[in-house]
């Protein structure tokens, strides 16, 4: 019989990771976006990403890819033209619109894992975040905290709950990791998340 500090074998499949098109001044994001490629690789985790091959987006896949991982790939077609589809990935799906794109990487994923990144990264964010505050799924949601990067989006979270806007419970809507390692293991330790919404309700 396995002791408390063993974990089991992990029900989630596929990981969708917002992250940005650019690496940030700090090395340490691109370095959190390498580990988490190699350990969803080599956990046996599909990862699901923005498709592109630049920044933060392009240091996640490669080492994915590097490491004997699937990758697939989503991007709305204009975005082709300014972030360069990585071109050894296991698949590229394009979509006709960012709205498209979110929800098909909401569709192909099991948990949401969010690193550093920009307004885009923020925006992926808060739409599977507030689908699962309404409801909608229970996909687990996990954002690193990368050299303090995601310090002011929470302290954005309590100030809405503490002004009334949103209720106490919502803040366990969203796990902060503080590395990859610890987001690793809120992952392998997940529930087997519900089956996807369908798109008309999102």
């Amino acid at each position: 019989m396995p002791d408390d500090t063993t974990i089991l074998p992990s029900p989630i499949r596929s990981v969708a990771v917002f992250c940005g098109a650019r690496t940030g001044h700090d090395p340490a994001h691109a370095a959190a976006a390498k580990e988490l490629g190699t350990a969803l690789a080599e956990a046996g985790m599909t990862l699901i990403y923005g498709g592109g091959g630049i920044g933060l987006m392009g240091e996640v896949a490669r080492a994915a890819v590097g490491a004997g991982g699937r990758v697939r790939g989503v991007i709305p077609e204009f975005l082709t033209r300014i972030e360069r589809p990585y071109d050894a990935l296991t698949e590229l799906e394009i979509t006709s619109s960012m709205h498209t794109r979110k929800t098909r990487m909401y569709e192909l994923a099991d948990a949401f894992v969010t690193l550093s990144g920009g307004f885009g990264t923020l925006d992926e964010t808060m739409e599977v975040l507030t689908w699962r505050q309404l409801n909608l799924h229970a996909k687990p949601i996990v954002m690193l905290d990368i050299a303090g990067w995601a310090r002011p989006f929470l302290a954005l979270v309590d100030a809405i709950i503490a002004q009334g806007f949103a209720a106490e419970s919502h803040r366990r809507l969203i796990t902060v990791a503080a590395d990859v390692g610890e987001a690793m293991a809120v992952l392998r330790r997940a529930p087997v998340p519900e089956a996807a919404a369908p798109a008309e309700r999102l």
